[in-house]
Order: C-alpha cells, then structure tokens, then sequence
C-alpha cells in the first residue's frame, strides 16, 4: 500500500473512531490549522495491533515522475524547481503532519493551510516537497478560517471515495 493511501487511511480512520483527537492542537497566526493527535500517552496514531506509534514515510509525488520519492524532501533530492503533483497552492490544503526535522514521522496529526494560492504558488513556497499534501477542503472553508486553538472538531464526513479505501486489518466507518 503506498503512503498517500495510507495517509487517508489513518485520517478516515481517526476521523471516523477517534473524534476525540480532533481538538485544535495549533492555529498559527492565519497560516496554518493542526489536528488529530488522539487521547493517550504517546503522540499520534498508535497501531491497535502491536501498540506502537505508527508512522508514515513522507511521499512526494512529482509531475513527471512515474513513481513517488519517499522518505527525503524534494530540497534534499536536490529537485529545487520540481512540480508536485499535490502542490500547497489553495486555502485548505490539507497535509500530514510531522517533526520539522524527521521526514518520516508523520503519525496522525493533519494540517491545513490557511493562505491563499496567490500569495502561496506552487514551488515558491516552504512547504511544497517537504510536507505530503493528500486533499484539499472544497467546501464551507470560512468554518476551516475561524477555527482556533481549543476548538473541537465534532465531526468529519467523507463525501465520496471511502469505497476505495479498503484495508482489511482496520474497521473503517463510514
């Protein structure tokens, strides 16, 4: 399974199981919203199998490419003027968060971007190749915009293509 699909995954499966976890963790001055870190003693998404924290390589796919670059930004891989297929280039992009400087420790905690695609172009900004974007918010963005630290999410709803997320080790509802 690649990592995109699995971070969709393990958002849904927070989304949908552990709406807890949808306290607002970080409201950056109108640049970003986080959330998603559920209740417990470790931070992110802990497997109910095993019991440990799991991660996510961090996946940038890029236009050209016929396979994702995984576990190193594009800055790193030296593709400074490379496209990403998901770039941050609207209000509400939506992308796995992670330590600053651990590329593969995304877990289950989300963001999105609160600035406009003018004022972010794709591949002018700090984001795009070092965050791995999978969604973007298409509706009710002024709710997305008011949000602040604190706030709770009460509830997330996947509007179409839950069917083809099918990962028989987790219960997904839906």
């Amino acid at each position: 399974m690649n990592c995109l699909k699995m971070q969709i995954l393990i958002f849904i499966y927070v989304a949908t199981t552990l709406i807890n976890a949808f306290f607002v963790l970080a409201a950056a001055d109108g640049f970003v919203v986080q959330t998603g870190d559920p209740e417990g003693p470790a931070e992110g998404f802990i497997d109910p199998s095993t019991e440990k924290t799991r991660t996510i390589p961090l996946e940038i796919m890029v236009d050209g490419e016929k396979s994702p670059f995984y576990g190193e930004t594009l800055e790193e891989l030296g593709l400074y003027k490379a496209q990403t297929k998901l770039p941050f280039n609207a209000f509400g992009t939506m992308a796995m968060a992670r330590e600053e400087f651990e590329n593969n420790s995304a877990s289950s905690q989300v963001f999105w971007l609160l600035k406009e695609s003018e004022l972010t172009p794709s591949n002018a900004n700090i984001l795009d190749g070092r965050y791995a974007v999978f969604g973007y918010v298409t509706e009710n963005e002024d709710f997305l915009a008011d949000l602040k630290v604190g706030d709770v999410i009460e509830s997330i709803q996947v509007v179409s293509g839950l069917e083809n997320l099918v990962n028989p080790s987790y219960k997904i509802a839906g």
